[in-house]
Order: structure tokens, then sequence, then C-alpha cells
């Protein structure tokens, strides 16, 4: 049977940190994809 874990918080409230981008490492190309799909225009073009 398997004992405590030393070093783990027990009280912990969250699985996963509060930002996704906190655990994405700086180089990510993930980071390139996401600047480019933020700056896109994705409203739905209405005929005037």
């Amino acid at each position: 049977m398997a004992g405590f874990i030393e070093g783990i918080d027990r009280g912990q409230s969250v699985l996963f940190p509060d930002r996704l981008a906190d655990w994405i490492s700086e180089d990510s190309l993930v980071r390139v994809v996401d600047f480019f799909v933020e700056d896109l225009d994705l409203q739905p073009k209405t005929e005037a």
C-alpha cells in the first residue's frame, strides 16, 4: 500500500494552474498559433 507523498499539498483546490499559458513553454509553436488566431477577424460578414 502506498504511503503519503511528501511535498504534495493535500489541500490543493485546483488540479490545473490558473492559466493554461503557465504550462506552455515560451518557445512553443502554440504561442505563435495563438498570436495569429487572436488577430483574425472571425465576425460573420453581413451584407449592407
